[in-house]
């Protein structure tokens, strides 16, 4: 068994992208990224700050619009399209969650898909649901990352991904396909979801219910990446029992350390990318 460490594989990619970046302003070329925060989420707020500091540290100039609770959706949508139209600003991430009665759906598609770095514009979606070039949601690249850096071949293996939402179940299922795993997508309506877990040689836990999976849903030998990160008692927990699926799993990641600070460092990667596209 081996954990995979995120940490230590997001710093590893930072540092490459520091170099990066810095070659590209000797160009000319400030990237630029710009985030709306609306309301004061607690958590929302830390995501920023995170976001804040890891542009900073690898020279991406950062600017960060911290909204009232009460903006309506009309003055949102205004400030986005300045935000499209500005040519210092080639990335747009709207924090989610909005709060009520914003419409995510309809603020996230204000965005320029060209400046779409979190990945979430239908125009995104259907750009890497065909092979179009476009940007990948940040957490499922950091999710194939992770796979990667095991060395496995995934061409051929039997992949589960439990969990289907927009921004992780879905795109890193069809990230899977496009590697050419045989891929399961399982849900809170499957059956037999423990048998099909145990099935599988790559295992992504993307459905938010804390130890959900255990090390009876774990296939001896098999990769298992875990994004779950709910809070209980304090301490974040994944969606895997870790203590069980160790002793089965050849690679896993652990919670916190994993997948989260791949997130941030893909969306740093997806911004870099905006600048030298549109530039």
């Amino acid at each position: 068994m081996s954990i995979i460490d995120g940490k230590a594989i997001s710093a590893g990619i930072r540092e490459e992208l520091k170099k990066e970046v810095a070659a590209l302003k000797v160009q000319g070329t400030v990237p630029g990224l710009a985030v709306i925060l609306v309301g004061d989420d607690p958590a929302s707020a830390v995501y920023v700050s995170n976001k804040e500091k890891a542009c900073e540290e690898i020279g991406i100039r950062s600017a960060v619009h911290r909204l009232s609770a009460q903006t309506s959706q009309e003055s949102l949508i205004e400030l986005i399209k300045s935000l499209n139209a500005d040519k210092a600003i080639h990335g747009i991430l709207v924090q989610l969650p909005l709060p009520k009665p914003l419409d995510p759906l309809v603020v996230l598609r204000a965005v320029n898909p060209d400046k779409d770095v979190d990945g979430l514009h239908v125009v995104t979606a259907g750009r890497l649901f065909v092979g179009e070039k476009g940007f990948i949601p940040c957490t499922p690249r950091g999710i194939m990352h992770l796979i990667k850096s095991t060395g496995i071949e995934i061409s051929g293996k039997n992949a589960v991904v439990v969990g289907r939402s927009n921004m992780v179940g879905k795109p890193v299922a069809h990230l899977l396909l496009g590697e050419n795993a045989t891929v399961t997508i399982c849900h809170s309506r499957t059956r037999n979801l423990d048998a099909i877990c145990a099935n599988a040689d790559i295992l992504v836990a993307a459905i938010g219910r804390p130890g959900m999976i255990t090390g009876d849903y774990i296939k001896p030998g098999a990769v298992v990446i875990d994004v779950g990160t709910t809070k209980v008692d304090g301490k974040l927990k994944g969606d895997v029992l870790f203590e069980e699926a160790v002793n089965k799993a050849a690679f896993i990641t652990p919670v916190p350390g994993g997948v989260g600070p791949m997130t941030i460092t893909m969306l740093l990667a997806n911004t870099l990318e905006a600048a030298r596209m549109y530039g």
